[in-house]
Protein backbone atom coordinates (compact mmCIF):
# COMPACT_ATOMS: atom_id res chain seq x y z
CA UNK A 1 0.00 0.00 0.00
CA UNK A 2 1.24 3.39 -1.22
CA UNK A 3 1.91 6.69 1.39
CA UNK A 4 1.21 9.70 0.29
CA UNK A 5 3.45 12.58 2.01
CA UNK A 6 0.87 15.63 3.62
CA UNK A 7 1.32 19.00 1.46
CA UNK A 8 -0.50 22.25 1.99
CA UNK A 9 -2.21 23.54 5.06
CA UNK A 10 -2.19 20.13 6.57
CA UNK A 11 1.81 19.31 6.96
CA UNK A 12 3.20 19.83 10.11
CA UNK A 13 5.89 23.09 9.68
CA UNK A 14 9.43 22.21 9.84
CA UNK A 15 12.21 22.09 12.60
CA UNK A 16 13.97 24.68 10.85
CA UNK A 17 10.89 26.89 10.77
CA UNK A 18 9.97 25.99 14.07
CA UNK A 19 13.47 27.25 15.14
CA UNK A 20 13.87 30.15 13.33
CA UNK A 21 11.15 32.25 15.08
CA UNK A 22 12.81 30.96 18.20
CA UNK A 23 16.23 32.05 17.52
CA UNK A 24 14.70 35.31 16.47
CA UNK A 25 13.32 35.73 19.75
CA UNK A 26 16.83 34.34 21.63
CA UNK A 27 18.24 36.74 19.24
CA UNK A 28 16.71 40.08 20.59
CA UNK A 29 16.70 38.93 24.27
CA UNK A 30 20.61 38.07 24.15
CA UNK A 31 20.84 42.39 23.53
CA UNK A 32 19.31 42.74 26.87
CA UNK A 33 20.92 40.00 29.42
CA UNK A 34 17.87 38.24 29.21
CA UNK A 35 19.74 34.92 27.96
CA UNK A 36 23.09 35.45 29.43
CA UNK A 37 22.38 33.22 32.70
CA UNK A 38 19.23 31.47 31.81
CA UNK A 39 19.95 30.36 28.15
CA UNK A 40 23.63 29.39 27.57
CA UNK A 41 23.23 26.35 30.13
CA UNK A 42 20.27 25.22 28.42
CA UNK A 43 21.36 25.84 24.79
CA UNK A 44 24.50 23.86 25.39
CA UNK A 45 22.20 20.49 25.71
CA UNK A 46 20.72 21.56 22.35
CA UNK A 47 21.99 20.81 19.53
CA UNK A 48 24.67 22.92 17.68
CA UNK A 49 23.16 25.19 15.15
CA UNK A 50 21.87 24.26 11.60
CA UNK A 51 23.24 25.07 8.21
CA UNK A 52 19.58 25.96 6.25
CA UNK A 53 21.91 27.56 3.31
CA UNK A 54 20.67 30.82 4.23
CA UNK A 55 21.87 31.55 7.74
CA UNK A 56 22.46 29.89 10.49
CA UNK A 57 19.96 29.34 13.84
CA UNK A 58 19.84 27.65 16.64
CA UNK A 59 17.58 25.39 17.85
CA UNK A 60 16.52 25.55 21.42
CA UNK A 61 13.52 23.38 23.49
CA UNK A 62 10.58 24.50 24.52
CA UNK A 63 11.60 24.63 28.40
CA UNK A 64 14.21 27.01 27.50
CA UNK A 65 12.10 29.19 24.93
CA UNK A 66 9.38 29.32 27.56
CA UNK A 67 12.01 30.75 30.60
CA UNK A 68 12.70 32.98 28.15
CA UNK A 69 9.51 34.29 27.39
CA UNK A 70 9.21 34.68 31.40
CA UNK A 71 11.69 36.12 31.75
CA UNK A 72 11.63 38.87 29.37
CA UNK A 73 8.24 39.31 30.80
CA UNK A 74 9.44 39.62 34.02
CA UNK A 75 12.31 42.23 32.69
CA UNK A 76 9.00 44.38 31.29
CA UNK A 77 7.11 43.81 33.88
CA UNK A 78 9.91 45.59 36.11
CA UNK A 79 10.79 48.37 33.60
CA UNK A 80 6.63 49.13 34.08
CA UNK A 81 6.89 49.48 37.94
CA UNK A 82 10.34 51.51 37.70
CA UNK A 83 8.75 53.94 35.33
CA UNK A 84 5.41 54.15 37.73
CA UNK A 85 7.36 54.56 40.84
CA UNK A 86 9.67 57.34 38.81
CA UNK A 87 5.96 59.16 38.12
CA UNK A 88 4.86 58.33 41.53
CA UNK A 89 7.84 60.20 42.99
CA UNK A 90 7.76 62.82 41.41
CA UNK A 91 4.23 63.86 41.91
CA UNK A 92 5.32 63.21 45.28
CA UNK A 93 7.62 66.19 44.79
CA UNK A 94 5.28 68.24 42.98
CA UNK A 95 2.69 67.66 45.78
CA UNK A 96 6.07 68.74 48.35
CA UNK A 97 6.35 71.66 46.82
CA UNK A 98 2.82 73.28 45.94
CA UNK A 99 2.58 72.26 49.70
CA UNK A 100 5.45 74.28 50.87
CA UNK A 101 3.78 76.98 48.36
CA UNK A 102 0.95 77.44 50.25
CA UNK A 103 2.37 77.36 53.45
CA UNK A 104 4.79 80.32 52.86
CA UNK A 105 1.71 82.00 51.28
CA UNK A 106 -0.02 81.54 54.47
CA UNK A 107 2.86 82.65 56.58
CA UNK A 108 2.75 85.50 54.74
CA UNK A 109 -0.82 86.05 54.90
CA UNK A 110 -0.45 86.18 58.31
CA UNK A 111 2.30 88.36 58.84
CA UNK A 112 0.37 90.82 56.79
CA UNK A 113 -2.78 90.20 58.99
CA UNK A 114 -0.46 90.40 62.26
CA UNK A 115 0.96 93.96 61.04
CA UNK A 116 -2.28 95.21 60.43
CA UNK A 117 -3.53 94.60 63.54
CA UNK A 118 -0.07 95.86 65.17
CA UNK A 119 -0.99 99.02 63.36
CA UNK A 120 -4.21 99.39 63.79
CA UNK A 121 -4.31 98.58 67.46
CA UNK A 122 -4.50 101.78 70.30
CA UNK A 123 -4.73 101.72 73.94
CA UNK A 124 -5.32 104.27 77.00
CA UNK A 125 -2.56 106.46 77.72
CA UNK A 126 -3.47 105.62 81.33
CA UNK A 127 -4.24 101.95 81.96
CA UNK A 128 -7.49 101.65 84.23
CA UNK A 129 -7.92 105.96 84.20
CA UNK A 130 -10.62 108.38 83.41
CA UNK A 131 -10.89 111.32 82.18
CA UNK A 132 -11.07 113.96 84.81
CA UNK A 133 -11.38 117.27 82.81
CA UNK A 134 -12.90 116.92 78.97
CA UNK A 135 -12.28 118.49 75.54
CA UNK A 136 -12.97 121.96 75.20
CA UNK A 137 -13.70 122.89 78.98
CA UNK A 138 -13.91 126.34 79.26
CA UNK A 139 -11.29 128.47 81.93
CA UNK A 140 -8.70 131.16 82.48
CA UNK A 141 -5.99 128.72 81.98
CA UNK A 142 -6.21 127.85 78.95
CA UNK A 143 -4.74 130.36 76.60
CA UNK A 144 -6.81 129.36 73.71
CA UNK A 145 -10.09 130.28 76.20
CA UNK A 146 -10.59 126.45 76.21
CA UNK A 147 -9.80 123.21 77.21
CA UNK A 148 -7.31 121.62 73.36
CA UNK A 149 -7.30 117.82 74.69
CA UNK A 150 -8.41 116.25 77.82
CA UNK A 151 -6.78 115.19 81.24
CA UNK A 152 -6.30 111.79 82.35
CA UNK A 153 -6.61 111.12 86.17
CA UNK A 154 -2.97 109.94 87.18
CA UNK A 155 -0.95 110.63 90.60
CA UNK A 156 2.53 111.47 89.79
CA UNK A 157 4.40 108.88 88.56
CA UNK A 158 1.98 106.60 86.77
CA UNK A 159 3.29 105.08 83.91
CA UNK A 160 2.06 107.29 80.70
CA UNK A 161 2.02 104.83 77.18
CA UNK A 162 2.27 105.69 73.67
CA UNK A 163 -1.79 105.22 72.46
CA UNK A 164 -0.78 103.68 69.37
CA UNK A 165 2.15 102.64 66.85
CA UNK A 166 4.29 106.01 65.64
CA UNK A 167 7.42 107.30 65.72
CA UNK A 168 8.53 110.18 68.52
CA UNK A 169 8.84 113.50 66.63
CA UNK A 170 9.40 116.13 70.00
CA UNK A 171 10.62 114.49 73.38
CA UNK A 172 11.16 117.87 76.22
CA UNK A 173 9.98 120.99 77.53
CA UNK A 174 7.04 122.43 75.67
CA UNK A 175 6.54 125.48 77.49
CA UNK A 176 2.94 125.42 79.55
CA UNK A 177 2.80 121.56 78.80
CA UNK A 178 5.62 120.86 80.68
CA UNK A 179 7.71 117.93 79.92
CA UNK A 180 5.97 116.81 77.02
CA UNK A 181 6.40 114.02 73.87
CA UNK A 182 4.42 114.41 70.43
CA UNK A 183 4.22 111.25 68.30
CA UNK A 184 3.21 110.86 64.53
CA UNK A 185 1.42 107.96 64.12
CA UNK A 186 1.37 105.73 61.46
CA UNK A 187 -2.13 106.96 59.85
CA UNK A 188 -0.32 110.87 59.88
CA UNK A 189 -2.06 111.61 63.61
CA UNK A 190 -0.31 113.17 66.30
CA UNK A 191 -0.62 112.52 69.98
CA UNK A 192 0.74 114.92 72.55
CA UNK A 193 1.16 113.49 76.00
CA UNK A 194 1.78 116.45 78.23
CA UNK A 195 2.86 117.58 82.36
CA UNK A 196 5.20 114.65 82.58
CA UNK A 197 7.69 114.11 85.54
CA UNK A 198 9.92 111.99 83.22
CA UNK A 199 10.03 111.55 79.67
CA UNK A 200 11.51 107.87 78.41
CA UNK A 201 11.93 108.01 74.93
CA UNK A 202 13.85 110.10 72.19
CA UNK A 203 13.23 111.96 69.23
CA UNK A 204 13.08 109.66 66.40
CA UNK A 205 12.08 106.78 68.83
CA UNK A 206 9.81 104.29 67.38
CA UNK A 207 7.14 102.87 69.36
CA UNK A 208 4.35 100.66 69.99
CA UNK A 209 0.47 100.11 71.02
CA UNK A 210 1.08 100.42 74.95
CA UNK A 211 4.84 100.55 74.99
CA UNK A 212 5.94 103.20 77.97
CA UNK A 213 7.08 106.26 77.38
CA UNK A 214 7.07 108.73 80.13
CA UNK A 215 5.71 109.29 84.07
CA UNK A 216 2.71 111.32 84.33
CA UNK A 217 3.55 114.61 86.49
CA UNK A 218 2.49 118.30 87.27
CA UNK A 219 5.22 120.20 85.18
CA UNK A 220 4.29 123.27 83.18
CA UNK A 221 1.09 125.13 83.87
CA UNK A 222 -1.36 122.46 86.23
CA UNK A 223 -2.66 123.13 89.64
CA UNK A 224 -1.82 119.70 90.01
CA UNK A 225 -0.60 116.32 88.82
CA UNK A 226 -2.65 115.00 85.81
CA UNK A 227 -1.92 113.75 82.59
CA UNK A 228 -3.10 116.37 79.67
CA UNK A 229 -3.68 114.08 76.42
CA UNK A 230 -4.28 115.64 72.68
CA UNK A 231 -5.53 114.17 69.51
CA UNK A 232 -4.19 116.13 66.50
CA UNK A 233 -4.02 116.66 62.33
CA UNK A 234 -0.45 118.30 62.55
CA UNK A 235 2.57 119.10 65.06
CA UNK A 236 1.24 122.31 65.24
CA UNK A 237 -1.05 124.09 68.35
CA UNK A 238 -4.52 124.70 67.33
CA UNK A 239 -5.24 121.70 65.03
CA UNK A 240 -6.69 119.47 68.16
CA UNK A 241 -9.19 116.74 67.81
CA UNK A 242 -11.57 115.42 70.32
CA UNK A 243 -9.23 112.99 71.92
CA UNK A 244 -12.32 110.62 72.95
CA UNK A 245 -14.00 110.37 69.79
CA UNK A 246 -10.41 110.33 68.56
CA UNK A 247 -9.61 107.21 70.49
CA UNK A 248 -12.82 105.28 70.71
CA UNK A 249 -12.79 105.35 67.01
CA UNK A 250 -9.45 103.47 67.25
CA UNK A 251 -11.44 101.03 69.62
CA UNK A 252 -10.35 101.80 72.68
CA UNK A 253 -13.13 102.51 75.31
CA UNK A 254 -12.77 106.15 77.16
Amino acid sequence: MAFTRATGKHRRPGRMQRTTVRAAGVAALATTGVVGTLAAPALAAEPAAEQTGLTPVITIGDSVAEQIDAQAAAQQQAAVEAEARQQAEEAARERAAEAAKEARAAKERAAREAERKRLNTFVSPISGSYVSTGYKAGGAVWSSGSHTGVDFHASSGTAVRSVGTGTVVEAGWGGAYGNQIVIKMHDGTYTQYGHLSSIGVSVGQSVTPGQQIGLSGATGNVTGAHLHFEARTSMEYGSDLDPVAYLRAHGVNV
